[in-house]
C-alpha cells in the first residue's frame, strides 16, 4: 500500500474517531434520552461539547478533498514527492488540528489548518 494510501487509512481511522467523541459528548452533555431520540428539537452543547462537535465538522470539510485527491493519484499510479508531502501534511495536521480547536487555542489552530489545506494543494499538485 502506497504512503498516501496508507495515510488515507489513517485520515479514516481519524475521522472516525472523532466522530464517536462528537456522540459520546453529545449524549454526556444532553443525556443518552435525548441523543438516542428523534431530536425534534435542537438543543445547543456547551463550550467543549460545541468545539468537538465543530472540529470535527470541519473535518468533514476538508476530507472529501484530500480522499478525492488519494484515490486519483491512486488510479492514475501517480505517486511522487507532492503527493507524499500532501498526504503527510494533511494527516499529521488534522491530527493536531483536534485537540488544538477542543481546548480553545486561538491562532496556531488556524495556522495547523492552514498546514492541512497546504497538504491538499500539493497532493493537486502532484495528481495534476
Amino acid at each position: 500500500m502506497s504512503t498516501e494510501l496508507s495515510l488515507l487509512l489513517a485520515s479514516v481511522v481519524l475521522g472516525l474517531i472523532e466522530l464517536l467523541a462528537t456522540g459520546v459528548a453529545a449524549s454526556a452533555q444532553l443525556g443518552i434520552a435525548y441523543t438516542a431520540g428523534p431530536r425534534d428539537e435542537e438543543r445547543p452543547l456547551g463550550p467543549i461539547g460545541g468545539r468537538i462537535r465543530r472540529a470535527f465538522a470541519n473535518f468533514m470539510e476538508s476530507f472529501p478533498f484530500f480522499a478525492a485527491l488519494v484515490l486519483a493519484g491512486a488510479v492514475l499510479g501517480r505517486s511522487n514527492g507532492w503527493t507524499v508531502w500532501g498526504a503527510h501534511l494533511y494527516f499529521w495536521a488534522r491530527l493536531f488540528y483536534w485537540p488544538l480547536y477542543v481546548l480553545g487555542v486561538p491562532m496556531l489552530r488556524s495556522l495547523v489548518w492552514g498546514v492541512s489545506l497546504v497538504g491538499i494543494v500539493l497532493l493537486l499538485v502532484g495528481v495534476a
